[in-house]
This record gives structure tokens, C-alpha cells and sequence, in this order.
């Protein structure tokens, strides 16, 4: 099968198109042709080795987390999904695994879910990861209820779109920050207020909004871009920051939160969660009840250039790098 793999650490020149045999599935596995890859920041830091510490690399290395195609075979025992399905998931990356840069991929029938006739594939390969950390963020770590307030900083990335969405969905208040270009995109999302994260004050926007403080902030940037955050949560709130992996990553102010009541909730999901969370948010796709953020495609020959841009961390929405595609 044709795929995009690395043979070593390093920046995106390391991802080259190779011919590398076809995976088979075993116990509990299906085997998923791939029609489109979605593409996360985990993925370039994968390229760069910062996984390393949770499992050995075998090169040539499969990079992606998340995918969306269709059934080719499924493994003994597998009784959820058959040949033919439309599937969107989750890949076995984080294990160690050969990942969805490829024709085909090996997953867990557990970290599927069928997709209805009207679900674009390419929109359902968005999904899996910044759905699951958004999701996470909102009621695991957030635990919001309708009404809360809720801020996301990063609302025009994948996570931030999906977890305005999510929040709203929830009947909460939502407050976004962004950049000013990506203003008119979240509002389309559902949030209530848009805050220009470079210009102005976050903190005094949001307490003009919400005078006795939000409830929850879901963090998709984190590197200490809301130093403010603590003070912008009430008494018995939370801060939900989203992984980002970063070695020297500058975290929310664990004492000042403890003085005020506040909450810090790190935001990781786990393979027995992932799989209802996933299950959840197909469903409200499908209902229309939230959209997919804005989806870019790209073909092999652009995904190095890809990963700059989302390593950059000013992508809007998200990249899906079609399999059958180049350009």
C-alpha cells in the first residue's frame, strides 16, 4: 500500500511517500480503507519524537491519529462494524502502531463508529481527536451544565471550534478568544462573545460579560497565553487545559487557583472513554447539532507543508490529507 512515513526523528522534510506492506487485522481489529487522515498538532510532534517517552517507534513510522473510509475487512470477534461500512476513528498511533497517512489502516473496533450516508468522510476525519479533547475538556474536566459560562481560548482551531460547539450544544453561555481574521468564523460556531486575544484585555472582556465570574475556561493554547485565567473563574469554577506536550509548557497558577476555589483539571481522555465520547459526537454530527470547523484538504505532496503551518499554530479549523490526492 502507499503511505506517508518517516524513517527517522525530525522536521517535516522527513515525511516521504513509500510503498510499505498492507497491515493485517487481528483479534478485535478491522482493517479501514482510508479516504482522508485528519491531521493534528500531535502528529508533528509525533514526526519530532516527542512521543517517544510512550512507546518505541518502529521506522519507516505511519503517522495519524484520525481517519474516515470505508470497511475493507474486519478481524475474529469483530461484530460491530462490517465490510463496506462509512467509518470514522481513531488509530492505534498512540500505541506504538503504524497510523492513517495510508491506504489502509489497522484499528480497534472499538475506536470506530459507522457514519450515516449524509456525514462527508472528510469532515468525519476532523473529528475523532479535537472532538474527543473538546469533548473532555467540556464535561470531563469542565463538568458544564446548561447555563454555565464558559470561556474557550483558541476557539478557531479544531479543539476550540468543536468545544464552543459542544458547550453550546450543552445550553451553556460561550466566550471565545481569537485572533481578529477568525472573529466572524466563531461567532459562527455559536460563541456569544468574541474576544481579540492581541488587542484587549481577555480578562476585563469577560468580566464585563460575566460580572461574577465564568464557570469554566477550556484552554486550547496553553504555553501561558492566559495568565489571567485564574482570576477570570468563580469560586468553585474550573480551567480545563488541553495537552499540549510541550516540555516547558508554562501551566495555570496552581496556588492562586487553590486561594479562590478554583479548580485546575488537566484534559486527557483514555481508550475506554474514547470510544463512547467519539459515539457521542458522530451522533450529534449527524443531527446536525454541531458542525465540522472549517476543513482544509491536501494532497501527500503538501502534507510537509501542512505540519509547518499547523506546528505554526494559526491554522483555522482543521487540514485532512486525502489519501487517493496529491496537491
Amino acid at each position: 500500500m502507499r503511505a506517508l512515513v518517516i524513517d527517522g526523528f525530525g522536521g517535516p522534510e522527513q515525511l516521504r511517500v513509500a510503498e510499505v506492506p498492507t497491515p493485517t487485522p487481528g483479534e478485535g481489529e478491522v482493517l479501514v480503507e482510508v479516504a482522508y487522515a485528519g491531521m493534528n498538532p500531535a502528529d508533528w510532534k509525533c514526526r519530532e519524537g516527542w512521543l517517544a517517552p510512550f512507546f518505541d517507534y518502529r521506522f519507516p513510522f505511519v503517522l495519524g491519529f484520525d481517519l474516515a473510509g470505508t470497511v475493507a475487512e474486519v478481524g475474529p470477534g469483530v461484530t460491530e462494524v462490517a465490510v463496506g461500512d462509512r467509518v470514522a476513528g481513531y488509530t492505534k498511533q498512540g500505541m506504538g502502531e503504524w497510523g492513517s497517512y495510508a491506504q489502509y489502516a489497522v484499528v480497534l473496533s472499538s475506536g470506530l463508529e459507522v457514519l450515516p450516508d449524509h456525514v462527508p468522510l472528510h469532515e468525519a476525519a476532523a473529528l475523532p481527536t479535537a472532538g474527543i479533547a473538546a469533548w473532555e475538556g467540556v464535561f470531563g474536566s469542565g463538568q458544564v451544565a446548561e447555563g454555565s459560562a464558559v470561556l474557550v481560548h483558541g476557539a478557531s482551531g479544531g479543539v476550540g471550534g468543536y468545544a464552543v460547539q459542544i458547550a453550546r450544544n450543552a445550553g451553556a453561555r460561550v466566550a471565545a478568544t481569537c485572533r481578529a481574521d477568525n472573529a466572524d468564523y466563531v461567532r459562527g460556531l455559536g460563541a456569544e462573545l468574541v474576544i481579540d486575544y492581541r488587542t484587549g484585555s481577555v480578562a476585563d472582556a469577560v468580566r464585563s460579560w460575566a460580572p461574577e465570574g465564568i464557570d469554566l475556561v477550556v484552554d486550547a493554547v496553553g504555553q501561558g497565553t492566559l495568565l489571567s485565567a485564574v482570576d477570570m473563574v468563580r469560586p468553585g469554577g474550573r480551567i480545563a487545559p488541553i495537552a499540549t506536550l510541550v516540555p516547558d509548557e508554562v501551566p495555570h497558577d496552581a496556588a492562586a487557583a487553590e486561594s479562590r476555589g478554583v479548580r485546575v483539571v488537566p484534559t486527557m481522555t483514555t481508550y475506554d472513554r474514547s470510544g463512547t465520547q467519539l459515539r457521542d459526537l458522530v451522533a450529534l454530527l449527524a443531527d446536525g447539532a454541531i458542525t465540522s470547523p472549517e476543513v482544509e484538504i491536501v494532497g501527500l505532496d503538501a502534507a510537509a507543508d501542512a505540519h509547518r503551518r499547523i506546528a505554526d499554530g494559526h491554522v483555522r479549523g482543521k487540514v485532512v490529507l486525502a489519501l487517493d490526492a496529491v496537491g
